[in-house]
């Protein structure tokens, strides 16, 4: 089978932290150590990872989690993603002939971020160690520096253009390289005021007055008040002889359940490098999704979406000789994905995002944290169950699952960043692991394909399933050929280009634990102890 690139599954005993940056994983194993759950080891890699890789995630982007204990039937799940501002104003929006909210230098692009919200809800419900313990390694390398990883150099090449005084400390010494010691002595202020007052330190400090003032109205102070930390019910369905779980709308995790439970019905070749398994999962991906458009919102209802008589019917449409014609029109990832398990069996599936890359380039100013464009999302048809308005919820990328057998014994925590792609990314790592047997650095490791509309991680779904499936140029020829002789539109890209996700998984239902960090993250790390 082609892989990527030599890649392993690593191992471990008594716990495991799977994340994009090795500083992140190991700051995750040092609370492990210390006598932490493994909430905590997710709080603090997740803190890490908001110092060492603001280009993917960070306080001013949002969060979601799933957390399963050993003896519970299913997890729980935790919501922590911003609404809009109480100033939020469409009519504004339009009459500047606006159809949809720009991604970059719009405030309306910016819900108030709840990715601290998520941790002191995290940290409250199952941390065991102090706060301001479990913060400790984001602080120091915040305020003593970090290496700049790969991604982080490359990523902040866009920010010289900018010309803001606010990006000093990516740009104040030129061009970063690869290792170059990077500081972010606000960064550290604002984690030290969530360690010593919680929220309110983060929400009504120095972080919450910059944000209000940039906002001009946006907000308000009840805004940064009102957390924005939900704890809902999960989502599941039954594919493959396990339970599948995530986090509901405004969530589009359901599409990950909607195509699994579509292609667990389909003769899913057992050969991965086979183009029907290829074309199968394609085509459960399309049907799951081609409507997404219309149907996320957050007040969707979850269970709904993944009835089996809605999806019985989109399995029926799927052909296996040919690629399907749904069509229709309607008038750089930025995420990461972290999974941890402890000695108790206790699991987190956590993602935190920027949306893209740095969002929305708007820059809280003095502690210099960059703020997510996630409200983009939204959109600015007069009526539509997903307008930017006050206090909404906008529709989310972000996806993060956990897998139980049916009797609720953990079996794995995966996912990825990756935008759009996000669903179809973790249909091909379920499939790998269930239908191919693969452990977790192989299917990790492997090629996947992308359902990609006019541009990489967003808009996949405008003009409903007519999209072109992208496969990274390591993929078997015979996907290549296979899939265009199906009749889908098919588009080779490079490997390493960071179109195809940063996947990470951890396994527990062997005698050890069984994980693996993506290799296209270039620094990730399955770190266990």
């Amino acid at each position: 089978m082609t892989r990527l690139a030599p890649f392993t599954t690593r191992y471990a005993a008594r716990g495991m932290v799977c994340t994009v940056d090795h500083l992140a994983s190991s700051a995750g194993v040092a609370m492990l150590r210390a006598g932490g759950s493994a909430v905590d080891a997710a709080v603090a890699s997740s803190a890490v990872l908001a110092v060492t890789s603001q280009h993917l995630c960070g306080m001013g982007g949002d969060l979601f989690a799933l957390v399963h204990r050993r003896g519970d039937t299913a997890p729980e799940v935790l919501n922590a993603s911003g609404r809009a501002g109480s100033g939020a104003d469409p009519a504004r929006l339009r009459a500047a002939g606006l159809t949809r909210i720009p991604r970059t230098g719009e405030i309306a692009a910016v819900p108030v971020p709840g990715c601290v919200d998520g941790w002191v809800a995290l940290h409250e419900r199952f941390g065991r160690l102090p706060l301001a313990e479990v913060l400790a390694p984001a602080i120091d390398y915040a305020g003593a520096g970090f290496p700049a990883s790969p991604t982080l150099a490359l990523s902040a090449r866009r920010l010289h253009a900018l010309g803001d005084p606010e990006t000093a400390d990516y740009t104040s010494g030129g061009e970063l390289h690869p290792g170059d010691l990077v500081r972010r002595p606000g960064v550290a202020r604002a984690l030290g005021d969530i360690a010593a007052a919680g929220r309110a330190g983060f929400y009504e400090g120095e972080f919450g007055k910059g944000l209000l003032a940039l906002g001009g109205g946006e907000y308000t102070d009840d805004d940064l008040a009102s957390p924005n930390a939900d704890w809902v019910d999960p989502l599941s369905v039954d594919a493959w002889g396990r339970r599948i779980w995530t986090v509901p709308p405004n969530s589009q995790g359901y599409l990950t359940l909607a195509g699994a439970w579509i292609a667990s019905g389909l003769d899913l070749p057992d050969d991965a490098d086979d183009p029907r398994w290829a074309h199968l999962l394609v085509e459960a991906a399309r049907q799951a999704a081609f409507d997404r458009i219309e149907v996320l919102h957050e007040r969707a209802d979850g269970r709904a979406l993944i009835a089996p008589e809605r999806l019985a019917r989109r399995r029926d449409a799927i052909d296996p000789g040919r690629a399907a014609s749904i069509g229709g029109t309607f008038g750089e990832g930025g995420t990461m994905y972290m999974c941890a398990v402890d000695g108790e069996g206790t699991g987190v599936s956590l993602i935190q995002s920027n949306f893209q890359g740095f969002g929305s380039m708007l820059i809280v100013p003095g502690v210099r944290i960059f703020l997510q464009n996630r409200g983009s999302a939204f959109s600015l048809e007069p009526g539509h169950p997903a307008e930017y308005g006050p206090r909404r919820r906008p529709p989310h990328t972000l996806a993060p699952a956990l897998v139980t057998d049916l009797d609720g014994r953990l079996d794995c925590v995966l996912g990825t960043m990756g935008g759009d792609s996000q669903p179809h990314i973790l249909l091909q790592l379920l499939a790998r692991r269930f239908v191919s047997d693969e452990r977790p650095g192989e299917a990790i490791a492997a090629p996947r394909f992308v359902l990609m509309g006019d541009e990489p991680g967003a808009g996949t779904w405008d003009r409903r399933g007519t999209v072109r499936v992208v496969l990274e140029d390591t993929a078997p020829r015979a996907w290549v050929d296979g899939l265009a002789t199906l009749g889908h539109d098919v588009v080779v890209a490079r490997a390493w280009g960071g179109d195809f996700g940063h996947a990470s998984m951890i396994a527990t239902a062997g005698p050890a634990l069984a994980g693996a960090a993506d290799p296209r993250a270039l620094g990730g790390s399955a770190a266990g102890w």
